[in-house]
């Protein structure tokens, strides 16, 4: 838990960091444990059944505070007996930081603020028992009794108390908000479960202050146990961002793809017509990486703070986000003035700069090649900029000059982007290696989808990059190296779909969901033989390519 933001120090980081801070509330004894959300909302229940009786904590983040003073973040966990008793083993122990500062601590009745410089946390709770931050106390919660904590926290501002009722009142309206929230979704029936959660947990992963949507909010869960694979993920993507957005557009949410438009613009400005690989919540770029001196999960170093992929070059960004607004475009049929501005400087710098290697999608830290995805991408941002142009009747600064290196770029792709050996299209110019992102080929309409080197490229990937069922690898140096890619495995739902196989598609679709944890929840990546998810957790990149995934599935039905 970090905070006041995503990207603020954590005050809990016992999962990559033994000594880190943590808030354990669980049962003494061995239990069964169920975890499940309360109805179509974001807060949690988890039921532990032991020998000695049932209990069931309930816990979630208000999600917003209207109409009287409250804190931004709170924090409400209440925990209820109603069977027997429950003996429960309580340890509240915040540290701030990864250098492990520990609070100045003022205690009271029932309560306990902890407090380094500027930031302050306050914890509340409705028994008599004595917490002490640091120290484990032990409590045997009796039938229908109840415990609750509240947890609030203030940066630079008043530190504001809640009392417990009046926090079960906020989380319940919580849940209610979160329901009204999802009913105002246009989803399929067919894919509806799969579909709802991905949706909730993207729109949390949402900075409402900024509208900047982040990666992950956790930093170095690796992607392999025990190796360097760590990165930190609580910055904004545009590539990420603009696929999870068009899936709100796809549902009828058009509120999440303005606020996102806006705040792409905003954090574009200063590089225009560049766009940074990737951007901190308020816009920034942020290039500086260190590393903590901290135990990493399971012994997984390095543990990463910030991200240097934001250096990277990477054509493919372009792409994604022109298409994204060529969707807005036709949704809303216009675009402001300034969003046609910075949309023209962008695809002029695809048309001064395609013919330049990049990094690629998946940030490969070495020396920047001719990836073919990303020379796609950058064919798709000249398309798509045409089109926005066509569509609302705007005259384009140079349209032909778009053209004449939309068609040099795909002539050039057709002849070194493709191995006629392979019968497929490669990963890099000239070479005879396969990249998963070029399961993207059907849905960009680069060749057409029931097309030999389509559909040809779809099956050689799967010879060559499938790890058994619906999983595949990212690219041919990770086969075996890492795990499964999952935003890849949706992409081979979406392909399959779009080139009229769909029954096959629905199929793998359903072998994928059910490799999603407990809650319906997905990391980056998954260990074939094992199971187990790999990376930072939750993923956007993944939960917004399984919303792809539904869309198209939902389209081919209706097709069909």
């Amino acid at each position: 838990m970090a905070v006041p933001r995503f990207d603020s120090k954590p005050i809990f980081s016992r999962m990559i960091d033994d000594d880190g801070g943590h808030f354990t509330l669980c049962p003494v004894e061995p239990v069964e444990t169920f975890r499940s959300y309360a109805g179509d909302s974001a807060v949690l229940a988890t039921t532990w059944t032991g020998s000695s009786g049932r209990t069931v904590l309930r816990e979630g983040m208000v999600v917003r505070a209207t109409g009287e003073l409250l804190p931004q973040t709170l924090l409400v966990r209440r925990i209820t007996c109603d069977r027997g008793t429950m003996p429960l083993r309580i340890v509240y122990s915040p540290i701030h930081g990864f250098d492990r500062r520990r609070p100045k601590v003022r205690r009271g009745d029932n309560h306990v603020v902890c407090s380094w410089d500027a930031l302050a946390v306050f914890l509340r709770w409705t028994r008599g028992l004595d917490v002490t931050p640091g120290e484990e106390v032990q409590h045997v919660l009796g039938e229908g009794e109840e415990l609750t904590f509240v947890l609030t926290v203030a940066d630079r501002e008043p530190l504001v108390f809640v009392t417990a009722d009046r926090a079960i009142e906020l989380l319940d309206e919580t849940q209610s908000w979160w329901e009204n929230w999802c009913e105002a979704l246009y989803l399929s029936e067919d894919t509806y479960d799969a579909m709802l959660r991905s949706f909730i947990t993207l729109r949390l992963l949402t900075y409402s202050p900024t509208a900047a949507p982040v990666a992950a909010p956790t930093t170095s869960l690796p992607e392999k146990i025990g190796g360097s694979d760590n990165w930190d993920y609580r910055f904004s993507w545009p590539r990420d961002a603009s696929i999870g957005l068009a899936t709100f557009l796809g549902v009828g949410r058009t509120e999440e793809a303005h606020a996102f438009m806006h705040w792409l613009l905003h954090a574009a400005r200063q590089s225009r017509p560049r766009i940074d690989v990737l951007y901190d919540i308020y816009g920034r770029t942020t290039g500086n990486e260190t590393e903590a001196d901290v135990s990493g999960y399971h012994g997984s170093r390095p543990v990463r703070i910030g991200n240097a992929a934001a250096e990277q070059h990477q054509l493919d960004v372009y792409g994604w986000v022109l298409d994204t607004a060529y969707l807005l475009a036709q949704e809303q049929g216009y675009l402001h003035k300034e969003t046609w501005r910075a949309l023209s400087a962008a695809a002029n710098f695809v048309a001064d700069h395609w013919r330049e290697p990049d990094s690629g999608i998946w940030e490969r830290r070495g020396e920047p090649k001719h990836y073919v995805h990303s020379k796609l991408m950058g064919w798709l941002a000249l398309d798509r900029a045409i089109k926005i142009a066509e569509t609302l009747g705007l005259q384009p600064p140079p349209a032909h000059r778009w053209a004449e290196h939309r068609d040099q770029l795909a002539d050039e792709v057709r002849e070194r982007g493709f191995s006629e050996t392979l019968g497929s299209y490669v990963d890099t110019y000239d070479s005879d290696d396969l990249d998963a992102a070029l399961l993207l080929l059907p849905i960009l309409e680069f060749d057409p989808p029931d097309s030999d080197r389509v559909r040809g490229t779809i099956r050689a990937i799967r010879e060559q990059l499938g790890a058994g069922g619906p999983l595949v690898y990212r690219f041919s140096a990770a086969v075996g190296k890492e795990g499964a890619f999952l935003p890849c495995c949706f992409w081979l739902v979406q392909a399959l779909a779009r080139v009229g196989e769909r029954e096959e598609a629905r199929e793998l679709f359903d072998q994928l969901m059910l490799k999603a944890n407990d809650v319906g929840l997905f990391a980056e990546e998954l260990e074939p033989s094992s199971g187990d998810h790999l990376g930072n957790f939750p993923q956007a990149f993944t939960l917004a390519t399984l919303l792809q995934a539904a869309l198209a599935l939902d389209r081919a039905a209706q097709e069909g």
